[in-house]
């Protein structure tokens, strides 16, 4: 009885309180380390990649840097290049990486592999990957759950619909 009364005093107090507030706490959180990368090109070109919606993810309908989750065992350099040969078939020998920001926050619904929809609370680490060649000469394709990468000029960036985390990193880097 009391399980009876607790349900209905739930679907009655749901009715009251905004949508996003309520679905949102009835969801399970997962919290996760993600490293991305800035890959710029040496005529100043920055490779971006849009996820493919149909295979999940977090912000499936903008164009974000890339990069992922940091695997248990893992050091976040050897995440960061396992991400970018998975994402771009982008190969990390001989390119200069250094940390770029440490302070970028974000939370987003996620679609896991089993269908569960849980919010995601990410940690950025963001790494400028400097690649000593023209964009020209580096070949990149989608992979793993990318519809789409391309190299954008950076004078062009605010054109594009970008991820909330990309558009406040830029801001703070003065790219956009």
């Amino acid at each position: 009885m009391e399980y009876t009364l607790i349900l209905f005093y739930l679907k009655n107090s749901i009715s009251d309180v905004p949508y996003f507030w309520w679905y949102h706490t009835l969801m399970r959180h997962i919290t996760r380390t993600i490293v991305a990368a800035c890959i710029v090109s040496s005529d100043k070109k920055i490779l971006m990649g849009k996820k493919d919606p149909e295979k999940g993810g977090v912000y499936p309908d903008c164009w974000h840097i890339p990069g992922g989750g940091v695997e248990e065992g893992e050091t976040e350099r050897e995440a960061l290049c396992r991400e970018l040969h998975e994402e771009m078939n982008f190969d990390c020998e001989g390119s200069h990486i250094s940390i770029l920001d440490e302070n970028g926050t974000g939370t987003s619904e996620k679609t896991l592999e089993n269908g569960e929809k849980v919010i995601c609370e990410m940690e950025f680490h963001v790494y400028l990957v400097e690649v000593p060649f023209s964009s020209d000469n580096v070949v990149v394709k989608p992979g793993d759950d990318l519809a789409e990468c391309r190299w954008i000029p950076m004078n062009v960036l605010s054109d594009y619909k970008l991820t909330p985390p990309s558009v406040e990193l830029f801001t703070k880097l003065a790219w956009i």
